[in-house]
């Protein structure tokens, strides 16, 4: 696969989500994006100091702006909307309260070898009833984003996260990392603000298919 990641029609990919959202003929169910990190809590440093905090705030805030634009809209809930900090326990506890059907928390990664790229989607370890259709998101997820963006996948891995672990027994939950900020060409991309939008459309054309 090319290293370059890809750059995509954003008219195309909201015509498709349209499309798909047309063919809905049932009640749209309740999204929590979990932003990650927050605050004092920047997550990962990349290249010239991007903050993962930021990133995935960007990306969050354009899935919310995409979906008002649509004819049908998702309910979608994020954790923050802001850079504030907000806890582990209370982030699960908001997707509680507000019965979510989908939790789906959003990471960038970062390693020491400057090489390592793309991205993993992570489920939980434990079994419940809700593994098998987070297993099959968490495929679909790392499929999307190698076929629309040209990211290499790494894989989908089982992981106790908190986050995982506190929403599993409730609804599917998975834990997407979108790449890595210690990468140049990955932290180019993530950092570039139309890359924002291409994500975010992928992620929502992806939740709708659940």
């Amino acid at each position: 696969m090319e290293k370059g990641l890809k750059n995509v029609s954003f008219t195309i990919l909201l015509l498709k989500m349209c499309i798909i959202f047309g063919q809905e003929t049932v009640a749209q169910k309740g999204i929590v994006i979990d932003v990650g990190h927050g605050g004092k809590d920047s997550g990962a440093i990349g290249i010239n100091e991007v903050k993962e905090k930021d990133v995935v705030l960007s990306i969050a805030l354009e899935m919310l702006r995409l979906n008002d634009h649509l004819e049908q809209p998702l309910e979608i809930y994020l954790t923050r909307y802001s850079d504030t900090f907000i806890s582990l326990s209370d982030r699960t506890k908001l997707a509680k309260a507000l019965k979510a059907d989908l939790f789906v928390s959003l990471h960038c990664n970062h390693a020491k070898d400057p090489d390592a790229r793309g991205i993993e989607v992570y489920v939980s370890k434990v079994t419940s009833q809700f593994v098998r259709d987070a297993i099959w998101m968490a495929f679909e997820l790392q499929a999307a984003f190698k076929e629309k963006l040209g990211f290499e996948s790494r894989g989908v891995k089982f992981a106790d996260f908190q986050v995982l672990r506190e929403t599993n027994g409730q609804r599917p939950s998975v834990l997407l990392e979108l790449g890595f900020l210690s990468n140049l060409d990955e932290h180019a991309y993530l950092s570039n603000n139309r890359s924002s939008i291409a994500i975010a459309q992928v992620i929502l054309m992806t939740i709708m298919k659940y």
